[in-house]
């Protein structure tokens, strides 16, 4: 039977924001089981939960004493694991996005251009970090790592059929989310670029998943 394990108490997290070394120390080891638990269902791999926690750690350690309220330590936890989660995915998702260069499309991006781009990448990143674990991983997997259906269902334990299942709806998910965000997007955009509405226009949110982020349109 597993062990329950318990958040430090207020007076513990107290004694570590006054600068208590043993207290600090007993803080992160006892909120380590409940970040990794946080980090493993909402990253996209196990090795992406591992990173995510061991750098929600960190900053316990080093900045518990910007913690306001010593009863929010596992709300700031979480907040702080899923943000790395989101970071991992959105960098994930901008590399996938890296097309390779044209000798005869040097120009740099307009600032505006930049803009839109990063607005994109973060809608993206945000949608698909906020998709139920199971779903996140072989989208990640399939189509933003490029990799194999094979190794993908190999990888996650599935059958060929299964995991081809979970993608579907898993990119249906996706493409309903993004479809939900697409007018505080359009709003932003437009506040970005109200000085060319037409350049605008041409960005359309869903393009991106249309096809696969960064993988083919087959399963």
């Amino acid at each position: 039977m597993n062990p329950r394990f318990s958040w430090p108490d207020e007076r513990l997290i107290k004694a570590a924001q006054d600068g208590d070394v043993t207290s600090l120390t007993t803080v992160v080891m006892e909120s380590q089981p409940h970040v990794r638990k946080f980090a493993i269902s909402l990253c996209a791999s196990p090795q992406d939960a591992e990173d995510a926690a061991q750098e929600a750690l960190i900053i316990l350690y080093r900045k518990i004493g910007t913690l306001r309220a010593t009863g929010a330590l596992a709300s700031w936890m979480f907040r702080i694991v899923r943000n790395e989660c989101l970071r991992q995915v959105r960098l994930l998702v901008s590399r996938s996005d890296e097309a390779p260069v044209d000798p005869e499309a040097s120009a740099e991006p307009s600032a505006e251009e930049a803009v839109l781009h990063r607005l994109e990448l973060e809608r993206i990143a945000a949608a698909v970090s906020a998709l139920p674990r199971e779903q996140r991983q072989v989208l990640i997997m399939r189509d933003v790592q490029g990799l194999p259906g094979r190794t993908v269902a190999h990888s996650l334990g599935l059958s060929n059929a299964a995991m081809k299942s979970r993608l579907h709806r898993a990119r249906a998910a996706l493409r309903q989310s993004l479809a939900a965000t697409e007018h505080a997007t359009d709003h932003m955009t437009d506040r970005v670029t109200h000085h060319a509405p037409d350049r605008a226009a041409d960005q359309a949110p869903d393009r991106a998943i249309d096809r696969p982020v960064g993988g083919d349109p087959r399963p």
